[in-house]
């Protein structure tokens, strides 16, 4: 029976005044006691009666699109990959035509990951808002193809701060502001704004937030997040929910087999917390037997088909097939119901370059010169963006880690072996990249390497502070100038070519440098770097610095062979610097390694692996020609480009010597790629 109570809404301040004044009018002319008793169910029945016929369909009118939520937690150990979980879960949704995003909840007190070290969280990825994240969130962009929002990463110290914010204001209004409901309930709403953000460059809500829960089950910092999420999934109902829960199922070597008392454990504690997972996604280095699946599915109350077998394949974009194959995105959909899907995931393209990765077999070898090379998570993104170009010139790629401070003579009298382990591994390499970074330490080793590569003809890259190195190299060894640095290194230095930002602050580190994307506009467009990026007269590019090099100094530079081909808007800030007499060295302020996408590689990582594989006049003259022909086919006629059907190498023939030239590229701020393209590999 349907109860009248449960319609009822509140009324607006207008309505109430209006039915106050009604109910004081009926009160004096009746003089009676019961009559505001009477009143008020007379009003009750009304108001609900209004709201009734409200609700009713008119004229067959759909049903307001409502927002689908999957959850994703991670439970026993840290560093299962729910980051990768969760992004392959985005790619099999997308596959199947949703609209999808992605939110990631860091239970940390930090606001931002921005003053982490990378040795304590892995990399500070950086979006075009400027926002400093979560390094899981470089793998939504890059298994998606979509630009996030600082709002997209949630952490504890973002809560706090805009309650304590909102409770200064007195919005409270004099309440005792609690972890319980104020904390719960903005994260909740957070949540919601958040998720009906485009991220696909598409008008409209997306379909599907996919939301990460950093940590395990049962960390003590995670608890309000939990509590939120489960008055959340309470709140928007069953059917637009969905919790998939990460765990382990380790093989003991003594015994030989999978064990699942990890697993039951991390369930339970996660039962006890309000929830029951949906979906069973289970990390091992093998396949899950049949009788470890029976097992966890009768203690976990987990069906059997929808326990997944995560187990350890050659490569991260082997996981959307693997989930596909085992078919979550059919236990994902029966349980959200959203409308106008596909049959199944469209993950062709995906399948064929995963595998043509998986057998690559001729090499590419880089030398990464840093200070971070015991983490490699420290240089993510770094890593992805020479993964995609490799993959682009069909080449497979080998990294040599080679900790700058072992290139310095210090290290040559302390400790010999490794100092000539390190110089042995960087003149074994193809290439040479110098990442960006922060502090004194190994500055001078990452100073040797730049003076190796532009000595010896070796193809180079610079990064942020990598450019930077460059130009003090260059200062040094070709003007002369023995004790020229940066002001970051040494303050008093009498040749200060690089300088701090005059915008930049001393006192406060997060968020205070030249943070997101800016723009770089090229002093010529017959230059490498313009080439490469398909001939465009500008780029959009990411940045995360405090020093800049210094503009005095650019007349005496240019003098020395430097040429720097990209500048900012106002011409005074360099961004990208070119050696032209060298085969391939060069330097950008920004990061470019942020918006490389595989299929899309970026345009300056592309050039240095193409250089170090002897392709690079292949490429160049394959995308001058590319881009020539799109040209002319766009004025001629306005004819619509289609893409050839199948998966095969934008960049280079099977026999490795030419582009296709199909008129299917077109350039961008990333590079080269294809009009329509489906999201590709992260």
């Amino acid at each position: 029976m349907l109860r009248l109570s449960s319609l009822l809404v509140p009324l607006t301040s207008h309505e109430s005044a209006t039915k106050e004044r009604k109910r004081e009018d009926f009160e004096t002319r009746t003089n009676s006691k019961r009559a505001p008793l009477i009143l008020s169910y007379c009003f009750s029945v009304t108001t609900a009666l209004q709201l009734f016929s409200i609700s009713q369909p008119m004229g067959g009118a759909e049903k307001a699109k409502e927002m689908k939520y999957v959850l994703v937690t991670g439970g026993v150990v840290s560093g299962l990959g729910k980051g990768v979980t969760a992004s392959s879960i985005g790619v099999v949704l997308k596959a199947c035509g949703l609209r999808v995003t992605s939110i990631k909840i860091d239970p940390y007190l930090n606001t931002d990951a921005g003053t982490m070290s990378p040795f304590e969280h892995g990399e500070v990825f950086v979006l075009d808002d400027g926002g400093e994240v979560d390094l899981d969130l470089g793998n939504y962009e890059r298994f998606l193809d979509v630009k996030l929002t600082k709002e997209n990463n949630i952490t504890t110290g973002k809560i706090y701060q805009h309650v304590i914010n909102k409770e200064r204001r007195g919005d409270y209004l004099g309440k005792t502001v609690q972890v319980v409901p104020h904390i719960t309930d903005a994260i909740q709403e957070w949540i919601e704004r958040v998720a009906k953000i485009p991220v696909d460059g598409e008008e409209g809500e997306p379909d599907v937030c996919v939301i990460e829960l950093g940590g395990t089950i049962g960390d003590i910092e995670s608890r309000p997040f939990i509590e939120a999420l489960s008055q959340f999934s309470y709140r928007v109902g069953e059917s637009n929910f969905c919790l998939v829960h990460v765990s382990l199922v380790p093989v003991l070597n003594v015994v030989g087999e999978q064990k699942t008392k990890p697993t039951q454990h991390s369930v339970q504690r996660l039962r006890a917390l309000g929830f029951t997972p949906s979906i069973l996604a289970c990390r091992s280095s093998k396949p899950l037997e049949d009788n470890v699946k029976e097992k966890l599915s009768k203690f976990c109350h987990v069906p059997i088909d929808n326990i997944i077998s995560l187990f350890d394949v050659p490569n991260i974009w082997q996981i959307p097939i693997l989930l596909k194959e085992q078919k979550v995105h059919e236990a994902i959909l029966k349980r959200l119901k959203p409308s106008s899907i596909s049959s199944e995931p469209a993950l062709e393209e995906w399948k064929k370059r995963a595998e043509i990765c998986d057998n690559l077999q001729e090499s590419v070898r880089i030398a990464m010169v840093g200070k971070y090379t015991g983490l490699p998570d420290s240089y993510l993104s770094v890593l992805k963006a020479l993964l995609h170009a490799s993959v682009a010139c069909q080449r497979k790629l080998i990294i040599e880690w080679v900790p700058a401070p072992d290139l310095e003579e210090k290290t040559n009298t302390e400790q010999p072996d490794l100092h000539e382990k390190a110089w042995n591994l960087l003149k074994g390499a193809d290439g040479i990249l110098v990442p960006g970074g922060f502090g004194d330490r190994g500055v001078e080793g990452k100073i040797l390497a730049a003076k190796y590569a532009r000595e010896n003809n070796i193809p180079f890259l610079g990064i942020c502070l990598g450019m930077q190195i460059a130009v003090i190299e260059v200062t040094r060894s070709v003007l002369h100038l023995e004790d020229a640095n940066s002001t970051e290194f040494d303050a008093k230095t009498s040749h200060p070519c690089v300088i701090f930002m005059p915008e930049g602050s001393k006192t406060h580190m997060g968020g205070t440098m030249r943070l997101g994307s800016r723009r770089t506009i090229f002093e010529e467009l017959d230059c490498l770097t313009a080439k490469l990026y398909g001939g465009v007269s500008f780029v959009d590019e990411r940045h995360r610095h405090r020093y800049e090099v210094n503009p005095d100094m650019i007349v005496e530079l240019e003098k020395a062979g430097l040429a720097f081909v990209g500048k900012d808007e106002t011409g005074k800030r360099m961004e990208i610097l070119e050696l032209p007499t060298h085969p391939y060295f060069v330097g950008v302020q920004f990061h470019p390694e942020f918006k490389s996408r595989p299929g899309k590689p970026s345009a300056p990582f592309l050039g240095l692996i193409a250089a170090s594989s002897g392709q690079l006049d292949t490429i160049l003259h394959n995308l001058t020609q590319e881009n020539q022909s799109i040209v002319k086919k766009s004025f001629s006629n306005n004819m619509s480009i289609s893409k050839p059907s199948g998966y095969y190498n934008r960049y280079m023939h099977t026999n490795g010597n030419s582009l296709l030239k199909d008129g299917s590229m077109t350039p961008n701020g990333n590079g080269i790629r294809h009009k329509g393209e489906a999201p590709g590999l992260a």
